[in-house]
Order: C-alpha cells, then structure tokens, then sequence
C-alpha cells in the first residue's frame, strides 16, 4: 500500500508540475529538441543503449507499433515499447516484453532526478520520453519500438537513430501544429527519415509520396511502399479474432493471417507490418521469420496489452470501444460499425476541442442514437457544444455531464439485441475503460 501511495503521489507530480498536450493542447509543446537532448544528456544517453524502430503517422501508428512489439517479443527478443497517451495506468507508455514497468520504478526515477526535471522544466511528454530510453536501458532491451507523440520532425522521440523508420500514413490531423495541406503534415513526419536509415511508407498517396521520396533521397535512405509488397484480402471476422488472406505480391504466395486486432481497419496496419519484417529479415538489420511474425499476430493483445482498438466490452448486447478521433479514424471505425447487425445502434461520442469536429461527426450515421459527451480534461469539447455541433448533421440525441453518465443512460434503454460504440478520443474511451474496470470490481 505504501508503494502504491508514493507511485499515485510520483505520477500525480507529473500531471500538476508539466504540461500536459491531452490538457492544454499545443500550449504544453515544446517546439524545439533542447530539453529532450539536455534530459539523454543528463542521464547519460540511454536513447543509444539499444537499437530502435521509430513510427510515425495520423492513423495506425499505435496498432502498428503494438503488432512489431508483439512480432519481436514473439521471436525472443527483449522489446520495448514507447506509446502514447495512455488509458488506464501512466505506465502503458513504457513497457518491457509487454510488462509494466514496477511502481517502484517510476517512483526511484521521478525521486532520483526531481532536481534535474525542475532545473530543465521539460513538458510532460518530454519526461515520459526520457524515461522510457532510461527504463528500456536499465532493463536490458534489445530492441524497441518507438512511437511519435506528435508529427515527428520536431517530436521528442526524434533524437533516435533507429534501424527502421516507418510512416503508417498521412492524413489531416493537428493542422495548427503540422500544417494545412497534406505535403506540409508529410514533411513534419518525414522528420523520422534519417540519413541511411531504411524508411517504410504504409500507405501510398500521390500528394505525399513526393515529399518522401525527396526527404528519402536527400538522406540516402532506401524507401519502400507496404502497398508494392502485399495484397491482403480480409476472409471474415468472428467474436474474437479476425481472418485474412495475404499475397506477397512479387513471390506469388499466400499466407494465412489470423489476429486477436478486430476492426477492418487493421487490414493497412498488418500490410505494413509484414513489409517492415521482410525489411529487417532481408536486409539483416533484425533477422525474423514470416511464419514466427504471423503467429505473433494472433495474440497481440495478450503479448503487449494493447486497448482501445476496436475493443469489444461486451457481447450481448455488444459494447465497442474505439479511440478513433480524426476524420479518417472514425471514417474507418464507421465503416466496420456498418457491418454489426443490431435491433438498434448507439454511440457514446466525445471530442477534444482542437480536432476537426465537424469533419469527424460527417462520418458518423444519422441513424443511431448518440450520448454526447466529454471527458474529464479542459481540452474537452463540451458535451451540449458537441451536440449542437452535431445537429447540423441530423445527428440526434442527448448531452451529459461525464462519460459514466452517457453511457449509463445509453445501457438503461438498450435491448440485448442493440448495439452500443464508444468513441471520439483517447479520454473518452479511457474515462469508459475505468468505469468498465470499477463496475466489473464491484459486481
């Protein structure tokens, strides 16, 4: 009990003292790489203690990461794995062989090194970087994942020299930080491309393969297309796992992959991952086996602990939960909330108020029956703005105070043959994940 105070204590430090982007949005970022080189500085540079792959991009990073996580892991490597943000516990961000880091950890860190953190003053984002390179150091990793927070030219994580970088996709997102037209938002990701450095692009798109080919170029780094490589045809989707077809598109072969990741929208995501193992294997940067990584891929939830991806709470009726939270995002998970068959749908939505709302909720079926709204952040869209917002796109529906509420009243009027989607952003979905946990403790 007394870890768990000093641990609550240590982390509530971190939220009150650094400022946090999923509180205040681009007032908590740092535009620069200063504080993040002074922190590896000062530690002694844990960042080069272990080799690296970096992924950037607006959507599938954190699915993409969590599956070559899982492929290593899997194939006997000592992985880890920087994500971010969090949903349930602060120590999702850093994880070793898909353990949490111990409390105790995070409490010697944050103790050992309060001085420094208050001289150098870095944002919240900063610190949960540098601990990670100094926990997968101390813990002997071999390799680990890295994802960015934010664009990646000027992202945090950007002082790695990986042995791969990876670019799931681009779209728009975060324009008032990254830019307005999509070439802008490539080159704030192409940052990640370092010179010789193998660099894997997950979708193809004429606006923004110029830029990487260009950035590519200029650092002498061979580019590669996951598109160029494999075709993969999704077969069906049952409760639990989803089936696919891949076609290695130069070989002729076919593979059957299976995968705990439920959501079409996977499909793009395991594209790129298979295109990433033949990179490593091939190019003997990290020699990997296709049939090993396929079998990883089968319980990648249970080997890195990833949620909130297309996330099933509940059967009967079912209850989903995705963090979706930008146009092509939820334009995907929409696409897959056509396909469930229910007497009727309901969805739980909640926004943050630096997105492109409106965008978003054009995704969304005027069909259902929405609870508008917002989480327990002042960077949150109030729920009753959210649902006039939403009104003009025959959206209907009723507002309420917290996430609990909305989704207490959305489960009173349900029928087991309905149907309920919690989406919108990472918050919502994690102020829903905690109601989850604490009513499953009480039951």
């Amino acid at each position: 009990m007394a870890i768990q105070n000093d641990y609550n204590a240590t982390v509530q430090y971190l939220y009150e003292q650094l400022p946090m982007f999923s509180k205040l949005g681009k007032d908590a970022i740092k535009k620069d790489l200063t504080n993040i080189s002074r922190l590896c500085e000062a530690l002694g540079h844990p960042e080069k203690k272990f080799q690296c792959i970096h992924i950037a991009g607006t959507n599938g990073k954190g699915s993409t990461s969590h599956m070559l996580a899982a492929i290593l892991q899997h194939a006997g490597h000592k992985t880890g794995l920087y994500t971010s943000p969090h949903l349930l516990d602060f120590r999702e961000r850093f994880r070793v062989n898909g353990a949490l880091i111990s409390q105790e950890w995070v409490v010697d860190f944050v103790h050992q090194h309060r001085t420094l953190i208050e001289s150098i003053q870095p944002s919240f984002f900063e610190i949960t970087v540098a601990m990670a390179f100094q926990a997968f150091a101390e813990h002997g990793v071999t390799v680990a994942i890295i994802e960015t927070g934010l664009g990646g030219r000027l992202d945090s994580t950007n002082i790695i020299t990986p042995i791969l970088s990876i670019i799931t996709n681009v779209s728009y997102d975060h324009q008032d930080l990254l830019g307005q037209t999509l070439p802008e938002i490539a080159r704030e990701k192409a940052g990640i491309i370092k010179p010789q450095v193998p660099v894997l692009v997950g979708e193809e798109n004429d606006t923004t393969n110029r830029v990487f080919f260009e950035v590519a170029t200029q650092n002498n780094s061979c580019i590669y297309y996951a598109q160029s490589v494999w075709d993969l045809v999704r077969v069906k989707q049952g409760n639990h796992y989803q089936y696919f077809k891949a076609i290695h598109q130069a070989q002729r072969a076919i593979y059957d992959v299976t995968t705990d990741l439920l959501g079409a929208y996977q499909m793009q995501n395991i594209r790129t991952v298979l295109a990433a193992v033949e990179i490593l294997d091939t190019t003997m940067l990290f020699p990997l086996s296709l049939p090993s990584a396929i079998d990883a891929l089968r319980n990648v939830k249970e080997l890195t602990g990833l949620k909130g991806r297309w996330e099933v709470l509940q059967q009967q009726p079912l209850i989903v939960a995705d963090v979706a939270h930008n146009m092509v995002g939820v334009k995907e998970v929409m696409q897959q909330w056509q396909s469930v068959s229910a007497t009727k749908k309901h969805v739980v939505v909640g926004f943050v108020k630096d997105k492109d709302v409106s965008a978003a909720l054009s995704q969304f079926s005027p069909t259902d029956t929405y609870y508008f709204c917002h989480a327990a952040i002042p960077r949150a869209l109030p729920a009753k703005e959210l649902q006039e917002i939403a009104s003009g796109f025959s959206l209907q529906g009723q507002s309420y105070a917290s996430v609990s509420d909305a989704i207490a009243a959305a489960k009173t009027v349900m029928s087991t043959a309905d149907a309920l989607l919690i989406t919108g952003s990472f918050f919502i979905v994690s102020e829903a994940l905690t109601c989850w946990n604490q009513e499953a403790e009480t039951n």
